[in-house]
């Protein structure tokens, strides 16, 4: 499984949102400095994260942008969802029709596991755990 650009520069653009959590918006150019995205890009994936309720704008000359939620409620697995739509790492564990030996395939077992374990790991994470763990210093350690 490979993640995109989009997904990739999303989850740091939130994650730049739930560090300043409660400070008040943050502007889409204070963002784009500090990941080093591109605006028009990062408006892009903004776009996407407000329609799918992660993010929401604040209007005025203070206005910018701010998670709906807090950090604690937010999962990897919600953001890779939205920005990414389904994905897996294979495409006969989510579609068995897929491939014409699904019913005796061997391998399968063995990527639906992977996909599974996968699957665990970003929906146990929330953008809190990350923050907690980069203030920490310590190792990010999620077994799979």
């Amino acid at each position: 499984m490979k993640l995109s650009t989009r997904t990739r520069y999303g989850i740091r653009a939130v994650l730049e949102l739930a560090i300043t959590y409660g400070q008040g918006p943050l502007q889409l150019k204070v963002i784009a400095q500090h990941q080093d995205i591109s605006v028009k890009y990062l408006e892009q994936i903004i776009a996407m994260l407000k329609s799918g309720g992660f993010v929401r704008s604040v209007r005025g000359a203070r206005g910018g942008y701010i998670l709906a939620k807090s950090p604690d409620q937010i999962k990897l697995s919600d953001i890779l969802d939205c920005l990414e739509g389904l994905t897996s790492i294979i495409e006969c564990v989510e579609n068995e029709y897929y491939c014409s030996r699904v019913a005796d395939c061997i391998a399968r077992q063995l990527w639906a596991q992977v996909q599974k374990a996968i699957n665990d790991v970003l929906q146990a994470v929330t953008l809190q755990d990350l923050i907690d763990k980069s203030k920490d210093k310590q190792a990010l350690d999620f077994q799979i």
